[in-house]
């Protein structure tokens, strides 16, 4: 399994971005797929998930800011981010679940992609 966020830099806040995903070795979306951001020095949180029916679930803090989606025919997950704030700041990674279950909680992921960083300014 190997998963690959990019997308991630400094912008500046109310501004947007989008961070993408590249999955492979395994079948794309017969897991749930998520995303979770870790700023410094505290623990890395969920924020957003998919499923395989295209359910999704968003965290209070983003959601109506985020969108999380998925090309299938590219095994790519998105997210969204529009309306960015400072407290967004953070590693944010892609993850893919043990199954189609979608828990926002990070000891239920089964595979991570290395991280993309995420910095907005004031």
């Amino acid at each position: 399994v190997k998963l690959v966020e990019s997308g991630g830099e400094s912008v500046q806040a109310g501004g947007s971005l989008r961070l993408s995903c590249a999955a492979s070795g395994f079948t794309f979306r017969d897991r749930c797929m998520g995303w979770f951001r870790q700023a410094p020095g505290k623990e890395r949180e969920g924020i957003a998930t998919i499923d395989s029916r295209d359910t999704t679930f968003y965290i209070y803090s983003v959601k109506g800011r985020f969108t999380i989606s998925a090309d299938n025919a590219k095994k790519i997950l998105y997210l969204q981010m529009n309306n960015l704030k400072p407290e967004d700041t953070a590693t944010y990674y892609c993850a893919a679940f043990r199954n189609d279950l979608c828990f926002m909680m990070a000891r239920t992921v089964n595979d991570w992609g290395q991280g993309t960083q995420v910095s907005v300014s004031s």
